[in-house]
Order: C-alpha cells, then sequence, then structure tokens
C-alpha cells in the first residue's frame, strides 16, 4: 500500500528552500523559516549564507557539498513516472492539474542543503547584508546570472517578481505573509533591498524574502499571462533543465541547459548530472508498474507494500538488470492521513470523528494488506524530538495554561496524554473499538435504525471517501464495511484525477487524503497549514480548520527566538492539532524503497534529508550500454 504520492507527482524530492507561495503541489522538504538570533542592535552582518539559531555547516569558500560525487560524469537520462495527467506548468495557481517537476526550471535567491536543513545559502546573490534588528536585507545579485534566452538578469526582475506575487499570488500565501515585507527597492542593478514590517515574525524574514522564483519582467510583460491562469508552458526562466518537450497528458521532458550561467558554482558541483529528465505519465500505479517492468522509465521510487513484497520478481530483477533497494531515509514521517472536511456540519461534532477514527484498523491493515512494512503516524512531527509524547512537560504547560484559561483550548489537555491512534487488533473489525464507537455515536445523538442506519434529525450519517488511485481500493473497502457495521452509510468514490483535484478544490467531499509536510524550523507557513485566515480557500488547509487555540499556538511558535521555545511551542501546537482529531492518521515507513535499472549511481553516504535521484545521482555510460546490448533497455 502506497505512502501516498503526491498529487501531482509520484516523485521523490530534494531538499529546497520552503515553497510558502505554491499552488497545487508542495515541495516541502525539511526546510527552513528564516531568520538569526543576534543582540538587538544595528550591527551590519554580512554573510554568504544565513541560519537562526545555529552555525552555518558550510563556510564561505567551501569547494562542494559534503554529499555529492564532484567528479560525477555528466550525460544521460534519468526517467520517472507521474500518475494522472497534467494541463499546465504553473505551479504558483491552483488551476488547472499541473505538470511534474513544474518549478524545475526556476531559481530562488538562496538554497538549502539536504544536509543542514534549517540554514539557507547565497545562490543567486553572493552575499547578504542585514541589520541584527533584521529591520532589512540586502541581496547582492550575481553579475553573471542569464535566463536561459541569454538575456540577463538583475535586481529589477527580482522586484517585479515580488509585485507580481503581491498582486497575483494565492489568497492562502497572501493571507499568511502579505505586509510582512513593507518595501522593496533596487538599490542598483545588482542589489535589492527588502525591508519588513514590525510585526513580521523575524525567524521567517530572510526566508521569505528569498524565496520568490525568478521571472523575467521583459518576457512576462511581452506575454500578457497572469500569475494566477494555467500556463502552456512554463515561463523563461535561469533554471539548469528547461522544458524540452511534452505530450499532453503523457510525457514531460527536461533538457539540461549547455549554457547554464550557475554550472560551476561550488554549490552546483556535481548536481544536475543529466542530460534529461523524462517523466512518464500513467493512470494508476498498476499500470505505471508494468510500464516500468517493460523499460518505458527507468527510476522507481515505490510506494506499494503488496508490490515492494511481492512484486520484485520479474526477469530483469532476476538478472541483475533492475536494482531493488532500501536507501536511508530521515525527513519527518509524511503525517499522511484521511482527513475530515470541517465544513459539513456532521463533522463539527468530535464524538462522530472519533467513532469513525476508531474504525481504522491500522494494526490489520499493516499485517494483512502491508506485509508489515509500515509504521503508524502519530504526529505531525514524528521521527522527531518535536513530537509531543505522554502529559505535557513544565514548558508546555506554561504555553497552554493561559490558552486554557483565556477559553482558547479545554482543560483536559493540561492533563491528558498526546492523543494517539487508536490500537485495534488483528482481526478486520475490532469488536472493542466497534462498541466504543457505537457509544460515541449514541451520545452525539446518530441513533440506528431498525436498519441498522444510524440517522439524526431525519438524516442518515453518510461518509464517503474521495479517491483517485486504485491502490487505495483495498485499504478503504475494508474501512468502509467497519463503518457500515456501526451504521454509517459508508461508501468509496473512486474518480479520476481531475474530478478529486476539482472536487477537492471546491470543498465538495467528505474524507479525503492528505500529506502534512512539516519543517524542521516551522513559521508562518503553519498559518497555511492550520490558521483560520486561509481555511476558506487553501490547498494547504483542506480540512478548512478555524480554531482560535490553534492560531494562538501557531504564532507561539512563529515568534519564538530560541531553539527550545520553538519546539516547545510546536510539542504543544502538535499536541492540541491531535487532540482537534481532524485526521485519521495513516503510515509511513523511515526507508526509501526505490527499484532502477543498473545505469545509475549515487555517493556512498547519502545525505540525511533527500534520496536526490535526479539531484546529485549520475549516470553510467558504460552499464547502460551493457543493457541495451542485452535487451534488457531500449
Amino acid at each position: 500500500m502506497p505512502a501516498r504520492p503526491h498529487r501531482a507527482t509520484a516523485i521523490a524530492q530534494t531538499a529546497a528552500v520552503p515553497r510558502w507561495i505554491y499552488g497545487a503541489v508542495l515541495i516541502a522538504a525539511g526546510a527552513l523559516s528564516a531568520g538569526q538570533a543576534f543582540a538587538q542592535d544595528d550591527t551590519l552582518i554580512t554573510s554568504h549564507g544565513y541560519s537562526y539559531f545555529g552555525d552555518l555547516k558550510y563556510p564561505a569558500d567551501f569547494a562542494h557539498l559534503d554529499y555529492v560525487n564532484p567528479d560525477a560524469p555528466k550525460g544521460g537520462e534519468i526517467s520517472e513516472w507521474a500518475p494522472g495527467t497534467f494541463d499546465s506548468f504553473n505551479q504558483y495557481t491552483r488551476d488547472g492539474n499541473v505538470g511534474a517537476l513544474a518549478t524545475l526550471p526556476y531559481e530562488t535567491m538562496v538554497t538549502s542543503t539536504a544536509d543542514d536543513p534549517t540554514a539557507v545559502y547565497c545562490f543567486l546573490c553572493t552575499t547578504m547584508e542585514y541589520p541584527a534588528s533584521l529591520d532589512y536585507v540586502i541581496f547582492n545579485v550575481r553579475h553573471d546570472i542569464t535566463f536561459s534566452d541569454g538575456s540577463p538578469a538583475t535586481a529589477e526582475d527580482m522586484r517585479f517578481t515580488y509585485d507580481l506575487f503581491m498582486e497575483q499570488g494565492l489568497p492562502e500565501f497572501l493571507a499568511a505573509f502579505k505586509g510582512q515585507i513593507t518595501g522593496v527597492e533596487v538599490l542598483d542593478p545588482y542589489r535589492i533591498k527588502y525591508t519588513f514590517g514590525a510585526d513580521a515574525p523575524k525567524r521567517d524574514r530572510i526566508g521569505l524574502a528569498a524565496t520568490f522564483p525568478l521571472f523575467s519582467k521583459a518576457d512576462w510583460e511581452s506575454s500578457g499571462r497572469r500569475l494566477d491562469e494555467a500556463w502552456d508552458k512554463p515561463v523563461l526562466s535561469t533554471g539548469p533543465y528547461q522544458l524540452d518537450n511534452f505530450d499532453l497528458g503523457r510525457r514531460i521532458v527536461y533538457k539540461l541547459n549547455p549554457n547554464y550561467w550557475g554550472r560551476d558554482l561550488p554549490i552546483n558541483v556535481g548536481r544536475n548530472n543529466f542530460d534529461s529528465l523524462r517523466i512518464e505519465y500513467f493512470a494508476d500505479s498498476d499500470a505505471a508498474f508494468e510500464g516500468f517492468k517493460a523499460g518505458e522509465y527507468t527510476f522507481r521510487a515505490e510506494n506499494s507494500s503488496i508490490n515492494w513484497a511481492t512484486g520484485y520478481d520479474f526477469p530483469a530483477i532476476n538478472n541483475g538488470a533492475v536494482i531493488k533497494a532500501e536507501l536511508p531515509n530521515g525527513n519527518l514521517s509524511s503525517g499522511q492521513s484521511f482527513i475530515f472536511n470541517l465544513r459539513r456540519d456532521k463533522f463539527q461534532d468530535p464524538k462522530v470523528r472519533e467513532a469513525i477514527r476508531l474504525m481504522f484498523n491500522f494494526e490489520w491493515s499493516n499485517e494483512t494488506l502491508f506485509y508489515g512494512l509500515y509504521a503508524r503516524v502519530t504526529s505531525f512531527w514524528g521521527q522527531s524530538d518535536m513530537e509531543a509524547t505522554g502529559a505535557p512537560t513544565p514548558a508546555e504547560l506554561a504555553i497552554l495554561q493561559p490558552l486554557v484559561d483565556a477559553g482558547k483550548l479545554d482543560a483536559s489537555i493540561l492533563t491528558a496524554d498526546a492523543v494517539m491512534p487508536p490500537v485495534s487488533s488483528t482481526s478486520q473489525l475490532d469488536r472493542g473499538n466497534l462498541r466504543a464507537a457505537s457509544a460515541l455515536l449514541d451520545e452525539a445523538g446518530w441513533v440506528a435504525g431498525s436498519d441498522g442506519m444510524r440517522s439524526k434529525d431525519g438524516q442518515t450519517l453518510r461518509v464517503e471517501f474521495l479517491e483517485s488511485s486504485p491502490a487505495f481500493d483495498r485499504v478503504i473497502n475494508p474501512y468502509v464495511e467497519n463503518l457500515k457495521r456501526l451504521g454509517v452509510d459508508a461508501v468509496l468514490n473512486r474518480v479520476d484525477p481531475a474530478q478529486e483535484t476539482e472536487r477537492t478544490r471546491s470543498g465538495d467531499w467528505d474524507i479525503v487524503t492528505q500529506s502534512f509536510g512539516m519543517s524542521l524550523e516551522p513559521g508562518t507557513e503553519l498559518k497555511q497549514w492550520y490558521g483560520s485566515e486561509t481555511a476558506d480557500d487553501s490547498s494547504r488547509n483542506l480540512m478548512a480548520l478555524k480554531d482560535p487555540g490553534i492560531d494562538a499556538l501557531i504564532d507561539i511558535v512563529v515568534k519564538a527566538d530560541t531553539v527550545d521555545d520553538m519546539k516547545n511551542g510546536v510539542r504543544a501546537l502538535d499536541r492540541a492539532l491531535r487532540a482537534y482529531g481532524f485526521w485519521v492518521p495513516q503510515w509511513f515507513k523511515d526507508v526509501y524503497t526505490v527499484a532502477y535499472y543498473d545505469q545509475y549511481e549515487h555517493p556512498d553516504t547519502l545525505p540525511p534529508y533527500a534520496l536526490g535521484e535526479m539531484d546529485f545521482w549520475w549516470y553510467n555510460a558504460d552499464k547502460a550500454a551493457a543493457l541495451k546490448a542485452s535487451g534488457a533497455l531500449r
């Protein structure tokens, strides 16, 4: 069973700057909300990188990242798969179904690394200057940046991009971040200054100013396009890979720009090793797996436990043409879960949500369906020391008590252990949980009639699971059966990806699957995930969570000035989110399960926060020739 691929791509992602401004697709992998902890004076700091809570791993004169092979050969192609279809290349809107790797051509002022996830390093800039007060930041822009057509990039293009996002950016982004930057000034063609509002959270300031992709002002103004509309191709950009060709809904190919301006930057040494990146689209994961076995694409991040346990017994595996491997994954657990649409009156009652949650049997699913490969998601910050455990610590109580006193949180949070998912027996239907769920629905007024179905005020309790992936059928159908035993009119409605996208965006659903991609240094982006201000229009806060206690805890995390304060705030927030119960936690695994044709190689030691197959792996031409000679690949 999958650790669910993202709605737009099944491709494994590499660590990146936090993508606060993205729409339908998110690439959030252990990146930072930036700032710097210094004495509050006017001392001007000049640096090649930035970290709020600690020293930078890499000095200004570093030769290359520690986890790359600086001598990696260049050339060849790597290809992967994506589910469903696509009709747009604009990842900054929720219009259309965006194509895989749609942000690949774009670069930002700073970048993060896969081994220093709470720091950022100058990329489009050489250095940044800021006072200890963090009232502003000046980026000294590289003089040699060019767009893919050879035209130069300047600070004016960067100011234009910022203005564009402020005018046409996603409502959820603007709701969370608009007003934090009060001015953007081009000091000269290669210096740009961002001034911050007094209320802008300090840890977010530099990261926010540096996170906008670089667009060409001249190209944009001549095209007549808009940021809030679907695009039929990417816009002019500076990145190493550019769109080469595509077959709408079937294939996308990105090609390495031979004149890429940043090829020799130290941070790029040993990276961008492939000549081309190809994405093949398939209607579902079963068809995609057959395509992989047939050599239609060459690298597969396996997200199906049944495939991993039983499917890798085909000729290319047996003769060594395909490598099957488990590689380390140090990222936070994904927070993958079924979520409730809190817009629905029936889900306003926490007893109803808890009753439905009790009927999902992870233990039986893991043993019977998943071959024991998964662990249960328990926290939004799983696999980190920010996960809430047991009863609140004194530091957490100091945060929670004032909110309880103000009536923003229930007093039970002060004494209760952090909410954990219910544990079930290894029988599909756990009768103890069935009895507990029945009692909860009785208390909530949903009474079973003579036909066994539960109703209230003349309305039957109906729950629809909206899902586009056939791989989820074997998990959801037993869940549906358990709910029917409870008297709930539960159904699985499997739709095509376009329908799923449209209905999810419009709020026309009961239960869908969502992955909560948290960072190791959370900041204002939490408002996009859980804040009341984004509940009415968000691609992250899909459940439409509006809660004053959650909002207050988010503010505490955002304003935290020390590591301990931030971590204690996150633990308190994690505790409150889990107590709210808008999710049914699913599953995760702490390794990457991958298979690939034996023409790729990677560094002996992978970094903790990225698999990086499209970033710092490389192509072995001799091995590729042998595969073709044997007939394993065409």
